[in-house]
């Protein structure tokens, strides 16, 4: 039985654990050859020796700040000449550096956040649309947004607004793109259990503010949101583009 995904080269920004480890996971499962990027090159190599002696597989790691073009370009060219023109992007790479009142925040935290939530992203995309226009090569690239970027996110408002940012860039890059077959979407998840969202995980009082309005009334597992990356990656989702995808237990909603 053919897999999902065979065929597909794809890269996963912050890939070395939480949210981004689980998509790699899942999409070599599916028989993707995956290229797994994140800023630190030691955490790479752990996490792809883990993935390749569960699965096996065609995985390889790359450090990669995705807000600087020639980084993102090298990237690029170091998946081709391994792998092959990469036609799956998973932008998942993010930080949140300030808890607390949008007026309070500084501007170094301004600065990282946008950084690397918004501009990294676009980056990435940019460059992988351009080499898949290029060699006239169908694709698909799938941006990780937030449901705090769907609405108020107090004490997280810098890091809600580069997620709206995201879900934005995803809709227009979607129509733009769409000539070129190349599909755009986000998945906007709810309250993971991840060391990135522990702040949140680990403080009950935070954490119910979330589960409370969930249906199930918990939060969710990385597996969880990979199942939704599958999915938007594979043919199945082939007349899918500039949609977010809220997998928050029905949080969004309540």
């Amino acid at each position: 039985m053919s897999r999902r995904l065979e065929d597909t080269v794809a890269i996963i920004t912050g890939a070395s654990r939480g949210i981004g480890e689980a998509i790699a996971r899942a999409f070599v499962a599916e028989g993707a050859r995956v290229v797994l990027a994140s800023r630190k090159q030691d955490a790479l190599d752990e996490t792809r020796a883990a993935i390749v002696a569960d699965l096996g597989g065609d995985v390889i790691a790359r450090a990669c700040h995705t807000g600087d073009t020639g980084q993102v370009q090298a990237l690029i060219d170091y998946t081709e000449s391994k792998l092959g023109v990469p036609t799956v992007l998973v932008n998942n790479a993010a930080t949140n550096p300030y808890f607390g009142p949008m007026l309070g925040v500084g501007d170094a935290a301004w600065e990282k956040t946008f950084a690397v939530n918004v501009r990294g992203y676009f980056e990435a995309a940019r460059a992988v649309s351009r080499r898949l226009m290029e060699t006239n090569s169908p694709g698909a690239i799938i941006n990780v947004a937030s449901i705090l970027g769907m609405g108020a996110a107090p004490l997280q408002g810098v890091y809600g607004m580069t997620k709206a940012a995201v879900i934005s860039m995803t809709q227009t890059l979607a129509i733009e793109l769409g000539p070129s077959k190349i599909r755009v979407n986000a998945i906007a998840p709810g309250l993971v259990e991840t060391r990135f969202a522990s702040a949140l995980t680990s403080n009950p009082k935070i954490a119910e503010h979330f589960t409370a309005r969930t249906a199930e009334k918990r939060w969710a597992q990385p597996e969880e949101i990979a199942g939704a990356a599958v999915f938007l990656a594979s043919a199945e989702a082939g007349f899918i583009t500039g949609q977010t995808l809220a997998v928050d237990g029905g949080y969004s909603i309540s």
